[in-house]
């Protein structure tokens, strides 16, 4: 089977931007709201979740025509569930601090419907390589909002950025960016920002 270069770079590239799932989907938007109120959260939750997301779309475009139609999502979530209790394991066992900041958000990348969707409209369907230049992608995208996010909330809500004093102690620290109303906030001017730069590039 040849691999068409072109198509594995435009699989890739679409999770960053074209159909990135935060900003462009407005999927996964539990942990995206729930967990940015720091940087390193954000992107220790957003690696976690992409692992999951890349080692189920390798394992289930392997098994896919062994899947029976009717137990498909049974399936696919029992295999997500898998990868997912490896994550959890292994950041309780080698970053206990980071699992304990991201709580039951690791378990619950198992409902995540970036995660299941992603099996759906495209593990099952295309071929190994490109399932896993998806997940990559795709995982990426997710990766790099949630550190943004968590970047500008702890930056304003702290006065720090991936736990390093930026800003003086003249600095009021706005304490709504680290409360729940700060993630919508932020989540909603980055939003306007992206669709604004997507028009101007057109």
């Amino acid at each position: 089977m040849s691999i068409d270069f072109k198509e594995l770079i435009a699989d890739f590239k679409n999770g960053l931007w074209a159909e990135n799932p935060v900003i462009r989907l407005v999927i996964g938007m539990c942990p995206t709201l729930a967990v940015t109120n720091s940087a390193e959260n954000g992107l220790a939750m957003g690696l976690a979740t992409s692992f999951v997301l890349i080692m189920s779309e390798f394992v289930i475009s392997i098994i896919k025509k062994l899947i029976p139609a009717n137990v498909r999502i049974p399936s696919y979530i029992l295999i997500i569930a898998t990868f997912v209790t490896f994550t959890d394991y292994f950041l309780k066992a080698f970053f206990p601090g980071i699992a304990s900041s991201l709580s039951i958000f690791i378990p619950l990348i198992v409902v995540n419907c970036l995660i299941l969707g992603r099996q759906e409209a495209f593990a099952s369907k295309n071929p190994t390589h490109r399932a896993v230049a998806d997940g990559i992608g795709m995982g990426i995208g997710f990766t790099w909002v949630l550190t943004l996010l968590g970047m500008i909330r702890e930056f304003f809500g702290m006065g720090s950025m991936f736990g390093f004093q930026l800003l003086g102690e003249w600095y009021r620290p706005m304490v709504i960016m680290i409360l729940p109303a700060g993630a919508f906030i932020t989540l909603g001017i980055l939003v306007g920002i992206m669709n604004q730069i997507s028009r101007e590039g057109k």
